[in-house]
């Protein structure tokens, strides 16, 4: 009875080698750990010199963000690496995969021909072009020469030899399993796609709304890295060498207003101006940007502004890459692993292709079902009456549609009976879109409910709650929000907080 059963199970599976199932996951997690080390460097050089100029503030008298609470920890290395992780599972993951496939080209269809290399040369080479168009940057060009090359060698070396065998399904399904999952995804593929999936994916569960407080707490220390300065929150100017000072004055008034604060030092300065022969000299780390008459400048400041930033600007690429790699190269990140994974997991019962098979089966519903939250979810409300139904509804999904639509129609929310029962959902999405809506609402007494949201323990809910009082633009409001700026130690929530005072009119003042 057992050789009955035992011999035919060894003829039907003989062992794999792991090297034609995991020699895409080695050479993606060789690129991913070198992307680590050289995110994390960057990430650390970036919170050390905004900790040196958030002190630089502190001494100039200024109010800073993130405050004196939350700045002792960009000297850590935790925000350094698990800030460094936002660029690895970013364009780390996409210059891993480009080298995995160049090297799988090249070697499966060009057979390894080395005049063929020169079309992936010519790339690799305009890539470089792109990334220092805007000027020369050390850190990116280390990203550009390091991470494609290793990976590409390694995947040639890992890379086992052509097996010829009928692989006529598993291409189909493997194929399958890459391209309807992406197709599927396409039509999702807007400036909300991120907020859609951060509500149906993530703070649908407990598991998800770890992921969610993860990503809010540690990704503003990478995002300093990559800001321009019309970006960023707060930025440093230099009025040292202009001699008339009733021009200084209107100069620091505008300057304020746009939040480019006048510091005494020279240490940290973003922007230097200069008076010369009756024109005003921008300048950017001793680099001349802009010529400009002072009358020009106090006329539209914010324009000038605007167009010193573009030209300062070297990180339009690496934002875009950056921000391409997070719809493209994580989610192909994401099947390597989970592919290797079932078929690994699968070759310990089954052949090669028949694991290679299930592997791809398993990954074409992991794909699917990650995406059909979002289908269920996508409601179009237009008739007042589907508002008030949605609203009344017992899925959260209904309420929150109903929310997006009285926001983004500017509807008073306090029309819709029972508006406020989602005070009592443990649902955090739902209160997020609540406040929303409360932003662009005129009633009094939704005013106050706005108010109570600020004590939410949910930083998200929080966040939008400050929002929504920039929004609503009463001015009484500016000291509560200056109390929480003081308290709060979530950098989300400070940064939250500053925007909505300075919609609100408030303008930095130097701290007596």
């Amino acid at each position: 009875m057992k050789t009955f059963v035992i011999k035919p199970l060894l003829r039907y599976h003989q062992p794999i080698p792991t090297d034609r199932v995991l020699y895409p996951a080695k050479a993606l997690f060789l690129g991913l750990f070198i992307t680590q080390i050289l995110a994390s460097t960057q990430v650390y050089i970036s919170n050390s010199e905004l900790y040196q100029f958030l002190l630089a503030i502190n001494d100039a008298g200024y109010f800073s963000i993130p405050n004196e609470l939350t700045m002792k920890r960009l000297t850590g290395f935790n925000p350094a690496f698990f800030g460094g992780l936002f660029f690895t599972l970013s364009i780390g993951a996409s210059l891993s995969i480009s080298g995995i496939t160049a090297a799988w080209i090249w070697d499966r269809l060009f057979n390894r021909n080395k005049y063929l290399l020169i079309p992936f040369s010519v790339l690799w080479s305009a890539t470089f072009f792109a990334v220092n168009f805007h000027g020369f940057c050390l850190i990116y060009t280390f990203y550009i020469f390091i991470i494609p090359a290793t990976v590409f060698a390694a995947t040639l070396k890992w890379m086992p030899s052509k097996v010829k065998k009928n692989k006529g399904l598993n291409l189909i399904i493997l194929a399958v399993s890459i391209i309807l999952p992406a197709l599927l995804w396409a039509p999702r593929f807007s400036n909300d796609i991120f907020l859609d999936f951060r509500d149906n994916l993530l703070l649908s569960n407990s598991f998800g709304n770890k992921i969610n407080n993860f990503y809010y707490k540690y990704t503003l220390y990478p995002a300093e890295v990559f800001k321009s300065f019309e970006q960023k929150l707060l930025k440093s100017c230099n009025l040292n060498e202009i001699k008339k000072n009733s021009l200084k004055q209107l100069l620091e008034k505008e300057l304020l207003n746009h939040d480019y604060l006048p510091l005494m030092k020279d240490v940290h300065c973003d922007l230097k101006i200069i008076e010369d022969r009756g024109l005003l000299i921008l300048m950017n780390k001793d680099r001349v940007i802009l010529n400009v008459t002072p009358a020009e400048f106090l006329s539209m400041p914010g324009f000038i502004l605007k167009k010193f930033s573009l030209k300062t600007d070297k990180q339009v690429f690496f934002r875009h890459f950056t921000f391409f790699s997070l719809l493209i190269g994580f989610p192909i990140t994401l099947y390597i692993v989970f592919y290797s994974m079932f078929h690994l997991i699968s070759s310990f019962f089954f052949n090669f292709i028949n694991s290679s098979l299930i592997a791809s089966i398993l990954c074409l519903i992991f794909g699917i079902s990650t995406i059909i939250p979002l289908y269920i979810a996508e409601i179009k409300l237009t008739d007042p009456n589907d508002i008030s139904k949605a609203i009344e509804s017992e899925r959260w999904q209904d309420r929150v549609a109903a929310y997006k639509t009285i926001e983004s129609k500017r509807l008073e929310v306090s029309d819709f009976k029972p508006y406020n029962n989602v005070k009592a959902s443990p649902n955090i999405a739902e209160l997020y879109w609540y406040a929303r809506a409360l932003g662009v609402s005129r009633n009094s007494k939704t005013y106050n409910e706005l108010l109570s949201l600020l004590d939410d323990p949910h930083p998200n809910v929080v966040c939008m709650a400050l929002y929504s009082l920039g929004q609503r633009g009463k001015k009484t409001t500016v000291n509560k929000i200056m109390s929480i700026i003081k308290s709060s130690d979530d950098w989300y929530t400070q940064d939250y907080a500053y925007r909505a005072i300075r919609k609100l009119g408030w303008i930095q003042t130097k701290l007596e």
